[in-house]
C-alpha cells in the first residue's frame, strides 16, 4: 500500500493488443495494486475500460476517461475530469509517445516529424500545463513522464530521438520551477523492452516475425541477455511516485538493462 489514500492519473493506460503488457496499463494496474484510485486515460475508450476491468478484478479502484490529448483543449479538460472525479490530483504519469515513418535527418518527412514532435513533446507540455496550477494549490504533487533511452542515443530515428530529449530537459525544468511548490517531476529512460508497441510494432513495420524481433533485442542488453517489460517501468514509476522518493526531483532514470552504462 505504497500509494494508500493517492490518487493518480495515468495517461496511455491502455495499451497496443499482445501478449505482454505495456508500460501504461502496467503502471496503471501496479498504482492501483498498491493503493491509489486511478484515472485510466487513452485514446481508445475500450482499451482505458480493459485497464479498469483488470484493476477491478483484483479489488482495486479505477475510471477510464477516453481523451487524445493531441487535441485543442484536452488536457485542461483532462485535469478538470481528474479533479472531479478523484476529488485531488496526487500524481500525473504521462506515457504516450508514438514512432513511425522516422528516420535519419536527410531522410526524415516534415510531416511526419511534426507529429511525432506534437504527440510526444507538445501534449506532455500541455497536460503538464494544465496539471501544475491544480498541484501548486494544494501544494503537492508528483510528475512522473515516460522519456527513452533514445533521447540519449540512436541516430535513425531523429524525430522520436529528438522528441525524447525534449521531454528529459521538459522534465528537468518544470522539476527546477516547481519545486517551491512541493512538485516533483521525474523522468523514466526505458530501454529495450518487451511491450506490444515496441515488439509487435516493430514486427509489423519490417515484416519480420515477433519472435526475431524479440531476440535480436534480447541479444543487445547487457543484463542477462533479456529486454525489460512494463512491470519494470512500472516499478521505477511507482516510487517516482511515492513519498519514498519525497526528496527526488529532476531526475532521469534508466530502466535499461545497463544499456546506457555502455553508452556513457
Amino acid at each position: 500500500m505504497r500509494l494508500k489514500g493517492k490518487t493518480a492519473i495515468v495517461v496511455g493506460a491502455g495499451q497496443t493488443p499482445g501478449s505482454t503488457i505495456g508500460n501504461g496499463r502496467a503502471m496503471a494496474v501496479l498504482f492501483a495494486r498498491e493503493g491509489a484510485h486511478v484515472l485510466c486515460v487513452d485514446r481508445d475508450a475500450a482499451r482505458a475500460e480493459e485497464t479498469v476491468a483488470m484493476i477491478a478484478s483484483e479489488g482495486g479502484k479505477a475510471i477510464a476517461y477516453a481523451c487524445d490529448i493531441t487535441k485543442t483543449g484536452a488536457a485542461a479538460a483532462l485535469i478538470a475530469e481528474g479533479k472531479a472525479r478523484l476529488g485531488h490530483i496526487d500524481i500525473l504519469v504521462n506515457n504516450v509517445g508514438i514512432g513511425g515513418r522516422d528516420g535519419p535527418a536527410h531522410r526524415l518527412e516534415e510531416d511526419a516529424f511534426d507529429r511525432i514532435m506534437g504527440v510526444n513533446l507538445r501534449a506532455m507540455w500541455l497536460t503538464i500545463k494544465a496539471a501544475i496550477p491544480a498541484m501548486r494549490e494544494q501544494g503537492h504533487g508528483a510528475i512522473v513522464n515516460i522519456s527513452s533511452l533514445a533521447s540519449i542515443a540512436g541516430g535513425n530515428m531523429v524525430a522520436y530521438e529528438v522528441s525524447k530529449a525534449g521531454v528529459n530537459r521538459l522534465t528537468t525544468s518544470v522539476a527546477q520551477a516547481n519545486a517551491k511548490h512541493g512538485i516533483r517531476c521525474n523522468a523514466i529512460l526505458p530501454g529495450l523492452m518487451d511491450t506490444p508497441m515496441a515488439v509487435a510494432g516493430t514486427a509489423q513495420g519490417s515484416g519480420r516475425t515477433e519472435q526475431s524481433v524479440r531476440e535480436a533485442r534480447d541479444a543487445q542488453v547487457p543484463l542477462g541477455g533479456k529486454m525489460g517489460t512494463g512491470w519494470d517501468t512500472a516499478y521505477a514509476a511507482l516510487f517516482l511516485a511515492s513519498d519514498e522518493a519525497k526528496f527526488v526531483t529532476g531526475v532521469l532514470l534508466p530502466v535499461d538493462g545497463g544499456m546506457s552504462v555502455r553508452i556513457g
